[in-house]
């Protein structure tokens, strides 16, 4: 072979890698500069209030701070098959596949974040996080986002009952005082309810046990509650229609509202809705009890570490916990914001001003008031 062809081989050889590179660059930038999907999927485990809150307040507000992205909601009712959406996100990160939901709203996801199932939020990835005390980004566990607040407060008819109870003895007092006017819904349908199954049951528990039922899984403990298990069943007879308890918590509002019960549970941000809006007669008030006191703090956004739309799901998050986000919260469902109050209105600020989230009474990890709702099941009705 002569020289000049080798030359010629050579030359065509070091056009061909040179093409090759100039293609896997172009390939390589091409993925780099990839859009992003600006479709969200959000799942809820909640009420039918906060479906009402996503789909009619925050989604339209972010879609038209934000053209081009879309977002669609799913609603699991009271939560109903956390179990299952659970095993559904572990099993996408586990497979690597889209698990279909990117961004998650219930009380399970504090735990998903335990299991290392979703993105760690850091204020690079959501700005607005900076706004949020690092004492409530702690409760998420390592993946929960808090985005807004709320306790569960007792309600009373003020035209019927001139004595409020003070304590959670003297509610027991009430509760046996006034057959038929008290009732709670069940645990397993609905906050408010489990937060009063809670609180009797915390009665007997000791404070270092139910700090660690706050902050883990922890069933050999347990057996703090029968003795609570046992009060809750001697109320059945003094219970509405002696010893119904409502599905949801909106059920309890209904017969608060009809005059069929003077006094109940209820979740503080459904309450001060009903009242704003005249669904609830400005008769129905509300208190505080202590010793213990009933439970509260933030709910909790997640972003499954599995999604392929994470970028997305953040702007969405970061939209929710701006002060336009956080306004339509405070005003739209009466929920307690948590970002520093000096970044919303006058008008929220004053309202929430008292609110601190931070520090009100934590429920219980989300698996502890799971089984606290199965066992109550089994343990109070019809005993």
């Amino acid at each position: 072979m002569s020289i000049k062809f080798n030359r010629v081989i050579a030359a065509v050889a070091a056009t061909t890698l040179a093409v090759g590179v100039l293609g896997l660059a172009t390939v390589a930038e091409a993925k780099t500069t990839k859009p992003i999907n600006k479709t969200v999927h959000v799942f809820l485990s909640a009420d039918t209030n906060i479906q009402v809150l996503w789909e009619q307040k925050l989604i339209p507000a972010f879609v038209a701070a934000n053209p081009g992205y879309k977002v669609d909601v799913v609603l699991d009712l009271h939560g109903a098959h956390d179990a299952q959406t659970t095993a559904k996100i572990t099993a996408a990160s586990i497979t690597k596949k889209d698990p279909g939901y990117d961004v998650l709203d219930g009380g399970f996801v504090p735990n998903l974040g335990d299991s290392a199932l979703l993105v760690k939020p850091t204020s690079k990835l959501i700005p607005n996080l900076k706004d949020v005390p690092s004492t409530l980004i702690d409760q998420g566990h390592d993946g929960g986002i808090p985005y807004r607040g709320s306790s569960v407060l007792l309600a009373y008819n003020s035209s019927k009952v001139t004595s409020v109870p003070k304590t959670f003895d003297d509610l027991v007092t009430w509760i046996k005082a006034n057959p038929g006017k008290f009732t709670y819904n069940t645990p397993a349908s609905g906050g408010s309810g489990k937060s009063f199954v809670t609180t009797a049951v915390d009665k007997f528990t000791p404070a270092a046990d139910r700090a660690k039922m706050a902050a883990d899984y922890v069933p050999e403990l347990e057996t703090n509650w029968a003795q609570g298990f046992d009060l809750l069943a001697s109320l059945n007879p003094y219970v509405y229609q002696k010893g119904v308890y409502p599905t949801g918590n909106a059920a309890i509002l209904n017969l608060l509202s009809s005059g069929e019960i003077w006094m109940a549970p209820v979740w503080s941000d459904q309450f001060n809705t009903g009242l704003d809006n005249g669904t609830i007669p400005n008769t129905i008030k509300s208190a505080q009890i202590t010793s213990p006191s009933m439970t509260g703090g933030a709910a909790f956004l997640g972003i499954p570490k599995a999604s392929p739309r994470q970028a997305a799901a953040a702007k969405l998050v970061d939209f929710v916990l701006s002060p336009a986000g956080q306004e339509i919260i405070a005003t739209q469902m009466n929920g307690y914001p948590v970002i520093d109050l000096a970044k919303v209105s006058p008008t929220t600020r004053g309202k929430f001003i008292d609110a601190d989230i931070p520090h009100l009474r934590a429920p219980l990890f989300s698996t502890m008031g799971t089984d606290l709702a199965n066992q109550w099941a089994t343990k109070v009705p019809g005993k």
